[in-house]
């Protein structure tokens, strides 16, 4: 077993620490640092990102070949951790406590030391890692996003504004798929410079924010109640991606229901609980959100693209489309003609 203490104060610091300790090399892009290893001791790649509001972005996506131990010590670095682990597990615990808690495939967890007390990630060997973490410095980031208060209840706030580390934290969340999806995203983007970067910056507020909102609704005393396996959460979030990339096809619910082997009932509270939308409701925003991309990145006429997404009404899908966008699909085409002659001239 292989101990890797992490007291640093910033997040390059944190990436030439982990060199040393498992070797590879760094390289760096607009302000992305990227470490890669392939050796003995592990084999993939951790990238580290720092925005300008006290946050940063640490990406794993990596095998250990020896069962791993990071440290965190307490400084005055010592951030508010945000994890969200999309494939394999993680164990953490506070160095004061005997037993590690297990952050399973699709789970959320925020951990912040004490003064007093510094926490500790578990990483099992050969085991393929892919974990999403947010850290926040909290001095820096309360000036510069002050307007998050209304977000936060009463535990994360004092959180928060502890910024003199007296209390240690620990939330240990519910599955949630929908991160998931927002972690995809955020890994899946190819944009270069600037725009790269700003892309991954709304992501991560965007997953920071699903952070905070499952943590409400525990402190509200509302868990989030689904009667479903995680398999059966899986095979659903399975169906919706198929769904939503061949949207055209003409779905029934009694046709999914047979291919996937779930009752109507069970999709049916799959997708309201994963999406909030019933499935047909599911798979007319799949069909809305094709049709806006086929007027942004093709020449097909609105009745062209009305029949190509499977509707059958130009009226019942100009209707919707108004009612999801607040724009008719004339009105919308119409704008993405004035913005192609402008960028012309």
């Amino acid at each position: 077993m292989k101990e890797i203490n992490l007291s640093v104060s910033n997040i390059l610091e944190s990436a030439k620490q982990m060199q040393r300790h498992i070797g590879g090399k760094i390289s760096q892009r607009w302000g992305e640092y990227i470490l890669e290893v392939d050796n003995s001791l592990a084999k993939g790649c951790i990238k580290y990102i720092v925005f300008d509001w006290g946050v940063s972005l640490i990406d794993f996506n990596i095998v250990f070949f020896e069962d791993m131990i990071l440290i965190y010590g307490t400084s005055e670095y010592n951030p508010i951790h945000f994890f969200y682990c999309t494939k394999g597990f993680f164990e953490h615990k506070f160095n004061d406590e005997e037993h590690y808690k297990k952050v399973e495939q699709f789970h959320s967890t925020i951990t912040v030391g004490s003064s007093k007390s510094n926490h500790q990630s578990f990483f099992k060997k050969d085991l393929d890692i892919q974990l999403n973490t947010i850290s926040i410095v909290r001095k820096r980031f309360l000036k510069k996003r002050l307007n998050i208060s209304h977000m936060l209840n009463d535990k994360l706030h004092n959180v928060f504004v502890d910024t003199q580390h007296k209390n240690r934290f620990a939330y240990y969340g519910p599955i949630s798929l929908k991160m998931a999806d927002h972690v995809n995203a955020l890994q899946n983007i190819d944009n270069k410079g600037i725009t790269r970067i700003l892309q991954i910056e709304g992501e991560v507020y965007q997953l920071l924010s699903m952070h905070i909102k499952m943590h409400n609704t525990y402190e509200n005393s509302k868990p989030l109640k689904v009667s479903l396996l995680k398999s059966e959460l899986k095979k659903i979030r399975l169906l919706a991606k198929k769904i939503a990339k061949n949207s055209s096809k003409n779905y029934t619910l009694d046709e999914i229901s047979q291919n996937s082997g779930l009752s109507q009932a069970k999709l049916q509270e799959g997708f309201k609980f994963l999406y909030a939308r019933t499935v047909s409701e599911y798979i007319r925003h799949a069909r809305l959100e094709e049709a806006r991309d086929l007027m942004n990145n093709s020449n097909l006429n609105i009745s062209q693209i009305v029949y190509s997404i499977g509707f059958t009404s130009r009226s019942y899908f100009s209707k919707i489309f108004k009612e999801k966008y607040g724009i008719s699909p004339n009105e919308f085409k119409k704008q993405i003609v004035v913005s192609l002659d402008d960028d012309l001239k």
